[in-house]
């Protein structure tokens, strides 16, 4: 079976919002070589429409970079009841996504990784559907924004740490296991 995992940009007081503000200064080249290295084990990429709107817009005009080479060509599955068509490799989830999202997890492939902490986290938390949540600590100060998991009922989660990885620039990598 697939893993689903969520890999979230996260700042020393918790802000999750708008990482494209304040975690680029730190996303140097050490950082995106891990992350082009990371996605070797996925083959699809799960996005809420927002995400996805706002990746499909910037990243689909990026070429000849490997890392965002590597994540135009990869599927991407869209969970929205607003969407009506998707572009840039992308399949909406149609009706129920909890059931959309465990059907794609019985498919055969590589695991599926989501990017960052959403409304649709409250359904696949809810539904425990995530296996893995994969936070970067950037080492920096936001003020405001939407904070991990506001919002969101994550009060069933049990995780467990499984590796940690630190980074020249101070950025911390702490993955996590759901029990």
């Amino acid at each position: 079976m697939r893993r689903l995992v969520e890999s979230t940009f996260v700042s020393l007081d918790g802000v999750v919002e708008s990482p494209e503000r304040w975690a680029m200064p730190f996303f140097g080249s050490e950082n995106k070589n891990a992350a082009l290295s990371y996605l070797d084990d996925f083959d699809a990429f799960l996005l809420g429409r927002v995400t996805y709107e706002k990746f499909a817009a910037t990243w689909s005009q990026i070429s000849g970079d490997p890392y965002f080479d590597r994540i135009n060509g990869m599927r991407k599955f869209v969970a929205s009841t607003t969407l009506a068509h998707t572009t840039w490799n992308a399949t909406l989830i149609d009706g129920d996504v909890a059931k959309g999202v465990a059907a794609l997890k019985q498919q055969p492939g590589k695991n599926i990784i989501k990017y960052g902490t959403s409304q649709l986290d409250q359904t696949l938390i809810g539904h425990r559907l995530i296996d893995e949540f994969q936070f970067s600590i950037f080492p920096t100060v936001v003020g405001s924004g939407r904070r991990l998991f506001q919002g969101i009922d994550a009060s069933s989660l049990a995780l467990k740490l499984t590796a940690t990885k630190t980074f020249e620039n101070g950025v911390v990598v702490l993955t996590y296991s759901v029990r």
